[in-house]
This record gives C-alpha cells, structure tokens and sequence, in this order.
C-alpha cells in the first residue's frame, strides 16, 4: 500500500471517527435528561476528564460509567468488555484512553474509586438475554464477558465490587459461586471495603474487542 493510500484510509477513519463521537455525543445528551446517575458521570467526565491531542495521538481521560468511558465533551468511548472485566471497573473509575494515528486504542485505569463487595444471586432476563446479580431490593447489571468467564448461571451465587460512596446500576463481577461451595475465605462480608484495581494496561487493535 503507498503513502498517500496511507494517508486517505487514515483521513477516511477519521472522518468516521468524528461521525461516531458527534452521535454518541447527541445520545449522552439525551441521557443526560435522565437519572441522575447519568447526569452525575458526565458532569464528573467534565470536571475530571481532559484531551489531548498531537500529530502521532489523541490523550482522552474520562469516567467509567459501567459500561463505557465517557469524555469530558460528553462523547462516549467504547471500553472492550474484556478489558473492563479483567480490570474489575465500576462506576465512576477514571480512565485513560490513548488513541494512536495508526487506530489502536490503549486503554489504562488511573483513577479507581474506593469499592465495596456485595454478595447476591445471578439472575438473567429472558427477553433480553442480560445478567444482573440482585442483592435484597437492589440489582446491578453485569457485563456478559464477566459472567461467561467464570461460567455463571442463573441461580449461583455471585459477589460483586460496587462503588462505596453513590449508587451504581453496573457491578463488575469478583467471582461467582457454584451451588454446594463455600464462598472463599479471602471475600469478606457485604458492604466490606475491597482492594483498588490495580491499573492495568489494555490495546484494542483496529477498535475490535477479541
């Protein structure tokens, strides 16, 4: 491939890219009409987030929001769900996003938030296919990359790391446990504090989760 091939594949992701971050920029402003919680992520996003951006990268920093790291513009960046369990983020985590002039995504968690666990059950929605842990009145949704790896089912137990200070729709996923085991001796007691995640790197190439 020539340079200048180079040069127009990368001024066409470009182009795309802006078309996607002024789109998702349109759909979190919608959101933001909604709960609270979401207002409270992007109004963080603006306080703590920041760009930068030169000839060979763009420097995104912006929160967790359970699913996704939204920027301090109100754009929204989507965080492989691998990467997001590995790390075991929650709501309101700060993050990292370096993206490089050649399309890869480098993502790097730099602001944990302190974290509580919470033990409940697994339980999964029949329409809509989605895993949430329910603990007493509460629920929290569940990224399914979480779920799949520890091979859960409906009915397990499951223990969760949640934020320890506001509400959280989302809870990343610290183990789960069969029917006839013990949980392990290491997870303490509902509501008891949790280790910080440990800021762990991840690339996405070419912006495709594996």
């Amino acid at each position: 491939m020539t340079e200048e091939n180079k040069d127009k594949i990368n001024d066409l992701l470009q182009s795309i890219e802006n078309a996607q971050a002024n789109l998702l920029k349109a759909k979190t402003l919608i959101e933001g009409m909604g709960p609270d919680e979401l207002r409270e992520v992007a109004e963080k996003a603006r306080e703590v987030g920041n760009i930068e951006q030169n000839k060979t990268q763009k420097i995104v920093e912006g929160v967790f929001n359970g699913q996704n790291m939204i920027g301090p513009e109100g754009e929204i960046y989507t965080v492989p769900a691998n990467y997001a369990s590995k790390s075991k983020l929650v709501e309101g985590d700060i993050l990292k996003l370096t993206i490089s002039k050649d399309g890869s995504f480098v993502y790097k968690q730099i602001g944990p938030v302190e974290r509580s666990r919470v033990t409940g059950s697994l339980v999964r929605d029949d329409e809509s296919g989605e895993f949430k842990a329910v603990a007493g009145s509460d629920s929290y949704k569940l990224i399914l990359a979480s779920v799949t790896y520890y091979k859960g089912e409906p009915g397990d137990k499951v223990v969760v790391l949640i934020p320890k200070e506001g509400g959280s729709k989302w809870a990343a996923v610290e183990n789960i446990i069969k029917e006839g085991e013990e949980i392990p001796a290491e997870l303490l007691e509902n509501g008891a504090d949790a280790e910080l995640g440990l800021g762990m790197d991840f690339q996405l190439e070419d912006k495709e989760d594996d």
